[in-house]
């Protein structure tokens, strides 16, 4: 099982001395003080409204913004990452919760992929929704808060707004003690290929340029020649000091997912995982197993095949 201790926590300089043993706990909490990321996402209630909570394949129990919660405190995640205003409903109920605030959103409905020209709306922008110190009013009324997060169109007409208002953000949890996770996905008309690894190895540098702890990158598409976690390790390699992660996409069978993850680790140089709708458009009782496969994975070193009978129920995982 991989692990750190707090003195080999690398803090970064902007942290101030008085905010160190602050950021030190922060970081050993979200990633159970192995220096890897198991990111529970849980901020699509906005991103993609109510398509991926209720319809078919889809466990009833999603319907709920509830069972999320009920997911991260029954099933082993680093930090559960949401809305501000979603983590203050529930949070007084789910206190041993590490919470990620992610502090910009917007919809899918405004049409920003360039795949099809003839669709294409409008370059995409997430808006900052609320200031740092409303995340620190969280954290004084008694939530888990150990970091923030932000999402980057990398390439969107709107990308300088979106890198100034995320390059704010990070001075100002780092000033405070928080970690920080940059969502960087290179989207727009600018953008002709969102998998290209060549690219997404450029968003990877522009995080640890940000200051950015984790980044949360989409799996570049693989090719005849080499797999995605191959070509994965260009990013890896790029984001230096900053931990790269891949979004766990859409909703596959768990033997693919935990492959596929094993492969983006121990392949690819990824530091962790951030996935959303594999786990918690399932049932609770599966969603928890597959928390625990995952994690296994993550942050013990289990092979696909271990972890894989950790979801099964043929073997024990716990921290």
């Amino acid at each position: 099982m991989p692990s750190i201790t707090r003195e080999e926590v690398r803090v970064p300089v902007d942290v101030p001395a008085g905010a160190r043993e602050t950021y030190v706990d922060n970081y050993m909490a979200a990633t159970h003080g192995t220096g890897r990321l198991m990111l529970f996402a849980c901020d699509q209630k906005i991103e993609h409204l109510n398509d991926d909570f209720y319809g078919e394949g889809i466990s009833i129990e999603d319907a709920e913004p509830e069972h999320l919660f009920r997911i991260g405190s029954q099933g082993v995640c680093g930090v559960m990452a949401g809305q501000r205003g979603l983590i203050a409903q529930y949070a007084a109920d789910y206190p041993d919760i590490n919470y990620l605030v992610k502090m910009n959103s917007k919809t899918h409905l405004v049409k920003t992929s360039a795949k099809d020209p003839a669709k294409h709306q409008d370059d995409p922008y997430s808006p900052q929704l609320y200031d740092i110190q409303t995340v620190l009013d969280l954290r004084e009324g008694g939530v888990n808060v150990v970091g923030i997060g932000y999402t980057i169109y990398l390439g969107s007409e709107y990308e300088s707004q979106m890198m100034m208002e995320a390059g704010q953000l990070i001075a100002d949890a780092h000033s405070v003690g928080l970690i920080v996770v940059l969502w960087i996905y290179p989207r727009g008309r600018a953008v002709l290929d969102e998998k290209d690894p060549h690219l997404i190895a450029g968003a990877a540098g522009a995080a640890v340029c940000l200051g950015s702890d984790f980044v949360k990158v989409n799996p570049p598409k693989g090719t005849d020649e080499k797999s995605s976690a191959e070509l994965l390790k260009e990013a890896s390699m790029a984001a230096g000091r900053t931990g790269l992660v891949c979004a766990g996409g859409s909703t596959v069978d768990a033997p693919t997912f935990l492959a596929q993850l094993w492969e983006q680790i121990h392949v690819g140089g990824a530091s962790g995982n951030a996935t959303g709708r594999n786990i918690h458009q399932r049932s609770l009782d599966e969603a928890v197993r597959l928390t625990k496969a995952i994690s296994a994975i993550t942050l013990a070193d289990y092979s696909a095949d271990d972890a894989l009978a950790v979801f099964e129920g043929e073997k024990e995982f716990s921290l």
